[in-house]
Formats: structure tokens, sequence, C-alpha cells
């Protein structure tokens, strides 16, 4: 059995014993957390291993120590330190779905499946995010891996940022309008615009905005 499989049983089996503590069943934490029944059922099971913003999110609504959880030696009840100070202002979330991951510079088909959450200001107004995995809106500094927070709407202001749909792929890119053709233009000059004219055939339809991103400090 390698160290992997040893995490996950472990991460399993203390995850069980919370919810025995905390008198918490599967459903309640599907609801409190935002993660879906799926990716639950697979923590719960050993068969899945969470990434650490879940793991964070599991531990503070079971108000357990996240290090116990994860495996390692240390009480699970939550210390001092690991509690908010009375002098800190806590920010107010929300979970918005995930809806995939979207191509920024090619395009790439995602599906409506939604998995996982991702925590966002509770003031945004916001209807879904996306990860992007490519490079051509570095000039918005948007990059590789940044989530991309959208809200919902069929049309934009010229030079906008939108999640565009084209036929069956999402292309996140700024929208420029003119007579006869639609312009998405990326932000990164090693990438040519995608223009799509009246009578070629395809389907393009805006998708919302993108309002906010959360990225990487580089």
């Amino acid at each position: 059995m390698n160290k992997e499989s040893i995490n996950k049983d472990l991460f399993s089996i203390r995850l069980k014993e919370a919810m025995i503590a905390r008198n918490i069943i599967q459903a309640d934490l599907v609801k409190q957390t935002g993660i879906s029944k799926g990716a639950i059922s697979q923590y719960i099971s050993g068969a899945f291993l969470p990434k650490q913003d879940n793991t964070y999110i599991l531990a503070n609504i079971l108000n357990i120590d996240e290090a116990w959880l994860m495996g390692h030696d240390v009480p699970m009840e939550r210390t001092r330190s690991n509690e908010m100070t009375s002098n800190i202002i806590p920010i107010k979330s929300k979970k918005v779905p995930l809806l995939g991951e979207i191509v920024a510079g090619e395009s790439k088909y995602t599906d409506e499946n939604f998995q996982y959450f991702i925590d966002a200001e509770e003031n945004i107004n916001v209807d879904y995010c996306i990860k992007v995995v490519d490079d051509s809106m570095i000039n918005a500094r948007i990059f590789n891996g940044d989530i991309v927070f959208i809200r919902e709407q069929l049309d934009v202001e010229d030079g906008e940022i939108a999640a565009v749909l084209i036929d069956d792929e999402i292309t996140l890119k700024r929208v420029y309008k003119m007579p006869g053709r639609v312009q998405l233009r990326p932000e990164n000059l090693s990438y040519e615009p995608i223009n799509i004219t009246e009578g070629e055939g395809k389907k393009v339809k805006i998708l919302g905005k993108a309002v906010a991103f959360q990225s990487k400090v580089r």
C-alpha cells in the first residue's frame, strides 16, 4: 500500500470520527460545505483525498483541527491559535459553483456538471466561476490556473471580457461587435483574434460577463 492510499484511508477514518463526534451526517456536510454529494462520498469511503481548500472547508464546518484531519499527530480539537481573534474582521463569503476548466486560448468544451464550489465574497454578484487553463489573457492579469467569476448575461459592452459559447466550445475573450461580425480578442500578442462573421454557420452566444477573478501571488 503506497503513502497516498494510507493518507486517503486515514483521512476517511478521521472524517468519519469527526462526523460522529459532531453528530453530523453526510447530507449535513453537503448542505453546509457546498461540496457535492459525490465528492463527500469519495472522501468518506477513502476513495479520494480532497484538495487543501476542501480539507479546510470540512475542518471548519466540523470545528476540528485541519492538521488532525489530514492525519498528523495533533489533537482533534482546535487550539486557540487556530481560532479567529476578536480584532480580525471576518470576510463573509458564499459558495459559487465551479463550471470546470476553460481554455482561454483555444476554447475547450466545458459541461455544466458542478462538482466543486469556490468561496467568493458575499457581495459579489456572480452565478458561477471557471478555471482558466491557458495564457491568452495574461495582459488582463488572468493567468493559467486563475478562477474567473462570471455573471450570466446575454450581452456585454465592447471591450468587456466575457465567457462566449462558440458552437459547443467556451472561450474567455474581450468582445467587440462590428458590422457583420464579432471579434473575440485575446490579451496576449501570441494569439490571434477570433473573427466570426454572419453567415459563417457558427453559433455564437455570450454566456456572461467576467466580473472578478482569484489569482495566486506572482
